[in-house]
């Protein structure tokens, strides 16, 4: 009993260290100059950049060598490091994994403690518990891109204005990263410093599209390409697509009005079962017991929780509508 509670103490301590360090990541010096580099390495791969331009990026997913080597060879270990890095984490991918197994053990080992009867429910609930990491990077990313979203008409609108004042492009870029919010701020700063080191503008732009993963900056960048190859009035460009983006969110904010009566029911529907388990565990707790007593009831309660779940998704997909 003592050593469980001395594992269960520690993986939890690690947990909340893990946690908080998740939190407060940020980049190093080196992992700054390694960024840049990697536009380098980005543009080396289309095939546009000058010869000149020939430095590798050292691809560092873990810390721990063998742990490196081995994500280095998954794809969709690279994918997974710009997922990190669209949520403006720093983290590298190896010690994110490392703090979802410390949730999962930690998960399972209280689990199988307060379920004794019942070992092999604690296995879904490790599991569970070793995806709360991923909701919250998913979480962090999806608002990280909805505010870049919204202020993005007024870095156009503020790249129109440099124009018509007689500024360079790159000038417009340079303005938008000292005086605009985060993250529009970073990531057009981070546009300017490339181009600003060598890398061509198509390069640096087409990184900002891959860096921030939205149908507004791809049209953007599609908007000055086509102009810097046939020519045309940049500030209008600017302020037209300014507008279109404006107009989207519009609709999409009427949208949500109209579709809110759907969405309270939806989530009434949702923590409906739960609160009524609750309640009747506060006032028939011996209704309830079957449930964990009986060697059928974990089989009821999982497949009423993957009830529970593909009803929610549905739910979801109904009232989320696209613009």
């Amino acid at each position: 009993m003592a050593l469980l509670i001395a594992t269960l103490t520690f993986l939890a301590v690690a947990g909340i260290v893990l946690f908080i360090a998740l939190l407060a990541s940020k980049e190093s010096k080196q992992e700054v100059i390694s960024r840049r580099l990697e536009a380098v390495r980005k543009a080396e791969h289309r095939g546009n950049s000058s010869a000149g331009l020939k430095l590798l990026r050292d691809e560092m997913l873990s810390s721990v060598p063998l742990i490196n080597r081995w994500l280095s060879q998954r794809a969709w270990a690279m994918r997974f490091r710009n997922f990190l890095r669209q949520a403006g984490m720093s983290i590298k991918a190896g010690k994110f994994l490392l703090v979802c197994g410390v949730f999962g053990c930690a998960a399972y080992a209280l689990a199988a403690n307060m379920i004794p009867k019942f070992h092999g429910a604690a296995i879904p609930i490790g599991v569970a518990a070793s995806t709360l990491p991923f909701v919250f990077v998913t979480g962090k990313r999806r608002r990280r891109l909805h505010k870049f979203e919204e202020h993005f008409p007024e870095a156009l609108d503020l790249l129109g204005r440099a124009v018509r004042a007689g500024h360079a492009f790159t000038t417009g870029l340079e303005m938008i990263g000292k005086e605009c919010p985060e993250p529009i701020a970073g990531e057009f700063r981070q546009t300017f410093e490339e181009q600003n080191f060598g890398l061509p503008l198509r390069d640096a732009l087409l990184n900002l599209t891959e860096r921030v993963p939205l149908v507004d900056v791809r049209f953007f960048v599609t908007a000055l390409m086509v102009q810097r190859e046939t020519g045309g009035n940049l500030a209008e460009i600017l302020d037209g697509l300014s507008r279109v983006i404006r107009d989207r969110f519009r609709i999409q904010r009427e949208v949500r009005v109209k579709t809110a009566q759907g969405r309270l029911t939806a989530g009434i529907l949702i923590a409906l079962p739960p609160a009524m388990m609750f309640m009747l565990s506060v006032v028939n707790p011996g209704y309830i017991r079957v449930l964990l007593e009986d060697p059928r009831g974990p089989m009821i309660l999982g497949a009423a929780a993957l009830s529970q779940f593909i009803g929610s998704a549905l739910i979801w997909k109904i009232i989320h509508i696209e613009i």
